[in-house]
């Protein structure tokens, strides 16, 4: 159900938020209120300014899809205030078109001052940014081709006997990657590298198969890890992942309790990543 009050006070709200200058538009004279005009909103999206005054005085049909849209990029509403706009309007948001693949520059800051291991995925595990202590684990990927630095492939090419599927922490590692992916295939629909990712695996992995069967779907958290390092030795440590809302993408830190050989091996790696 559409709440016409609620979009009313909405579209007035961030009708006042937009100055002319932000959307192309001349500053005019004899401008006494503050943000757009209601005859300039209905101008950027193409609408009736009627029809638009009758929308922000709660009154009139029920906009469609197409005035909703169009009134999102005339308002240059955010992703989370589109879909915001469609709800209140009585409608269901349009999907997002896939997964987000360029890193903010602020997160790229915020990887180059952790004084740990960390990199950043999108909601398909493909890696696109990570900071010099984490190269030991990831392996040097500026030599590895973009669609290659994924990291559900590198997991599940492993073969179903691998000494790898004896652990149990790393089973549960795959269980929880595989959930999230499948929590991310509903968000994109149709999007054809998630698709075809799946499909691949599908058809390459018994054990992805099993996996992607169960049916599980959970946005991954927290999980714990301990692994035998070739060249650093026993680590026993937390995946810390955060959500980047703005991209849909993950930022992964290992974090290590403090004082152990854990986090003694990770100083050493960032000093040398300073150095």
């Amino acid at each position: 159900m559409a709440d016409r009050s609620e979009l009313a006070a909405f579209l007035k709200a961030r009708r006042n938020r937009l100055t002319p200058s932000d959307v192309g538009l001349p500053a005019g004279l004899n401008r006494r209120a503050p943000g757009l005009r209601r005859q300039e909103v209905a101008q950027l999206a193409g609408i009736s300014v009627d029809y638009y005054i009758r929308m922000e005085q709660a009154r009139g049909s029920k906009p469609s899809r197409q005035v909703l849209a169009a009134l999102a990029r005339a308002l240059m509403l955010t992703v989370d205030e589109r879909e915001f706009l469609y709800r209140i309007a009585g409608e269901q948001p349009p999907a997002t078109a896939g997964p987000n693949r360029t890193v903010p520059q602020e997160i790229r800051t915020i990887l180059d001052n952790l004084a740990a291991p960390a990199y950043v995925v999108d909601a398909t595990y493909e890696v696109l940014a990570w900071n010099r202590a984490a190269a030991p684990f990831l392996g040097d990927l500026d030599t590895v081709p973009s669609h290659e630095r994924n990291m559900v492939r590198w997991m599940f090419r492993e073969a179903a006997d691998h000494p790898q599927w004896s652990d149990a922490d790393t089973r549960d590692f795959a269980r929880a990657i595989i959930a999230d992916l499948r929590a991310a295939y509903a968000r994109y629909p149709g999007h054809p590298a998630l698709s075809a990712l799946v499909t691949e695996l599908l058809g390459t992995s018994r054990r992805f198969a099993d996996m992607w069967g169960a049916h599980e779907v959970e946005v991954r958290r927290t999980h714990r890890k301990r692994i035998r390092h070739p060249d650093l030795g026993p680590l026993d440590f937390h995946c810390q992942l955060l959500h980047i809302s703005d991209t849909d993408q993950r930022l992964i830190v290992y974090c290590a309790t403090p004082h152990t050989r854990t986090a003694s091996v990770f100083q050493s790696l960032a000093a040398a990543a300073e150095g």
